[in-house]
This record gives structure tokens, C-alpha cells and sequence, in this order.
């Protein structure tokens, strides 16, 4: 294979050409990189709605905890480990009958033992994303849990 050198003429010419190829391609580049970033927080703070829910349920099917102790763990777990607001996200508490158990209601301070309990969690993606967009506004990323009573 026979290579040829560049004269010095071509190398100046074609240094202006990398110049326009790299100003095309940067930008694509950047939004690119942004937004698997964007994606990466989103998939964390989701996993992190998982693991709050999961406690919260945990917490929840111990005899004597009250909903109003699940609610408040769960938003303070959310509020260290993301910096959401505790306004900002939903925790619902259901309580579902085994069979043979009478319904008392979604407390589960009422729950008896066998009764499912299920967490779920929700933070807006606006509360959490870096950039600034409405390409997922209005998007929620949730998590839930359900245990059983003890």
C-alpha cells in the first residue's frame, strides 16, 4: 500500500473542514451526553421512590405505626436522599383484607395480621430533573411496595 503525504497546502486546507465538522457534530454530541445524564438521575431517583416505598412498607406492617409515620419516614428518606421537597411527593397507603379479615379502612394501624399493605410513592420528574425542559413534564416516577401484617 503506497501512502501519500500531505503537503503542508492540504493539511492548512483541511484543518478549516475539521473546524465546520466538529461545530456540526458538538452540539449533537452535548444533547446526546445531557440527556443520557438526564436519564441516569431519573432511573436513581425512581430506584430511590423503590427503596422508600419498600421501607414505608416494612414500617407499615409493624403492629402500632400509625400512616402518619409511614408518610413521614418515607418524605424524610426522599427529602436527604434526593432534596425533594416533602410537599412535593404523593404517598399512598392501602390496605387490603386477607381472606377471613374484616375491612377496617386504609390505616394500617387498624390492619390485621395477614392484611396486605401497600406503599406507593411518587415524585413529579420536575422536582428532580437538572435541565430545564417539558420534554418529560408531567411525567411521575413512581415506586410501590405491599407486605403483609404481622
Amino acid at each position: 500500500m503506497i501512502y501519500r503525504r500531505l503537503s503542508p497546502k492540504r493539511v492548512e486546507k483541511r484543518w478549516g473542514a475539521a473546524l465546520v465538522e466538529m461545530a456540526l457534530v458538538l452540539p449533537i454530541f452535548f444533547a446526546v451526553v445531557l440527556g443520557i445524564i438526564e436519564f441516569g438521575r431519573a432511573m436513581m431517583v425512581g430506584q430511590l421512590a423503590t427503596n422508600a416505598a419498600r421501607e414505608g412498607a416494612r414500617l407499615a406492617i409493624l403492629d402500632g405505626t400509625t400512616n402518619n409515620e409511614v408518610e413521614t419516614f418515607i418524605e424524610d428518606f426522599l427529602n436527604e436522599t434526593t432534596g425533594v421537597s416533602s410537599g412535593a411527593i404523593t404517598v399512598t397507603i392501602t390496605v387490603t383484607p386477607a381472606p377471613g379479615n374484616d375491612d377496617n379502612g386504609d390505616e394500617v394501624s387498624n390492619a390485621s395480621p395477614r392484611d396486605l399493605c401497600t406503599v406507593k410513592v411518587e415524585i413529579p420528574f420536575d422536582e428532580v430533573n437538572f435541565i430545564p425542559g417539558s420534554y418529560l413534564g408531567g411525567k411521575k416516577l413512581v415506586g410501590q411496595s405491599s407486605m403483609r401484617h404481622e
